[in-house]
């Protein structure tokens, strides 16, 4: 037990380092993607004009930058859900409250990652696609994912039973779960879809877009990691504290 908490605090002792440096990088990334990255073309311009002694005949779309935001958040969102299930499947064999915890704070984080993917998702869509919302396979998967989220929330808010609280949470969370893979797969599994497929053994992007994507992505996970130490310190404390309370209204 008491190697256990010692390694705790280590990692919470990490908790603002991690978001320093995660804080770092995305800021370094969307430089580079400002600065480095090419942009893309998009539909054919009315008149071909020369920009920087190159004939332009297509729109550059300055609003694909979004995607260096907008695909570390979504894959950031995806990895947290993935140890909300994992945590989840440990308290169901376990029964220790201590997964509970640790899902319900993983489960938050996601949250978090999520709504930004959504917000960023709808402005790339209304300035590449010139459409607030469209029901491709992607976006229609993952909006199904943000309202199994949510539902997770409602569903812990609306049992009252420490218990089954946790008992029913960590089978929603493993539900919740579910749809992450199909996320991931859709745009394979539906060539039609409006997303691209980005990581590919034949062809994907070039260096100077990849570098930036990558560095944004190591930094959300810094992020996304440090918030969930932090988040999980404050539950402990808030938790240790009630128990006080009751020790001495006893």
């Amino acid at each position: 037990m008491t190697d256990t908490i010692q390694k705790s605090n280590r990692f919470d002792t990490l908790a603002i380092p991690l978001i320093i440096v995660g804080a770092v990088l995305t800021t370094v990334a969307f430089v580079l993607s400002f600065t480095v990255a090419p942009l893309v073309l998009g539909a054919p311009v009315d008149v071909p004009a020369m920009i920087g002694d190159q004939m332009v005949t297509t729109k550059l779309l300055l609003s694909q930058k979004i995607f260096y935001f907008h695909m570390p958040v979504a894959i950031t969102s995806f990895v947290a859900l993935v140890f909300a299930a994992v945590f989840s499947t440990m308290f169901l064999v376990k029964r220790n409250a201590r997964y509970d915890l640790n899902a319900k704070v993983a489960m938050e984080i996601a949250l978090i990652f999520v709504l930004m993917t959504m917000v960023s998702g709808e402005l790339w869509e209304r300035y590449e696609w010139g459409i607030w919302w469209t029901w491709d396979p992607r976006l229609t998967t993952y909006l199904i994912l943000m309202l199994l989220v949510i539902a997770y929330f409602i569903l812990r808010n609306a049992i009252g039973d420490a218990e089954r609280r946790a008992n029913y949470a960590a089978v929603f969370g493993i539900i919740v779960f579910l749809d992450v893979p199909i996320c991931l797969l859709i745009t394979r599994l539906i060539p039609s879809s409006v997303h691209p497929v980005v990581f590919r053994t034949d062809s994907g992007l070039p260096p100077p877009m990849l570098i930036p994507l990558l560095l944004a992505m190591v930094g959300m996970f810094c992020i996304a990691f440090g918030l969930y130490r932090l988040r999980l310190r404050e539950q402990r404390l808030h938790m240790s504290l009630e128990a006080l309370k009751e020790r001495l209204e006893d």
